[in-house]
């Protein structure tokens, strides 16, 4: 009977495996970003691997932070507001991919394949706007301590 049921992680190993993810992803994030911390910067513009890389390194930071997070929760049922920040880490991701990697897909400043594609500022203003939407959607995803919780649901 017991072999019937599945096993389910507890929630300070979720965490520790979410927050690992996080650490590995932003290592991943600062060497797309800034190769020149790890010793191996080769180029003067921001190409296409190094976007590539920091994007990646991004999916890990919002990975880890999402299995982070719901671990917090702990079974409990979930907010409206938390639904929509889980929406709107992946919205903010959207934002940062598509911002990233505009001259890529064709929309941005440097159309492939006559010219190299270019990180450029607006393409930077636009990641920041996905990162920035990210880190509410985070902040939307922390959950209320139980006794606050309580508290409100008893004033209703």
């Amino acid at each position: 009977m017991n072999a019937l049921r599945p096993r389910t992680i507890k929630p300070r190993v979720r965490i520790f495996i979410g927050m690992l993810v996080v650490t590995l992803g932003l290592l991943v994030f600062i060497l797309g970003i800034a190769p020149g911390v790890f010793g191996l910067d080769r180029s003067q513009v921001t190409g296409f691997v190094q976007i590539s890389v920091f994007l990646v390194g991004l999916a890990m930071i919002c990975l880890g932070g999402y299995v982070t997070l719901n671990a917090l929760w702990n079974g409990r049922s979930k907010t409206i507001s938390a639904d929509i920040g889980y929406r709107l880490v992946a919205t903010g991701y959207v934002i940062s991919v598509a911002s990233g990697m505009a001259d890529v897909f064709g929309f941005g400043s440097q159309i492939l394949p006559e010219e190299i594609p270019y990180f450029g500022p607006l393409q930077a203003v636009g990641v920041m706007i996905g990162q920035i939407a990210i880190a509410v959607g985070f902040v939307l995803l922390i959950p209320m301590p139980e006794k606050t919780q309580a508290k409100r649901d008893a004033a209703q």
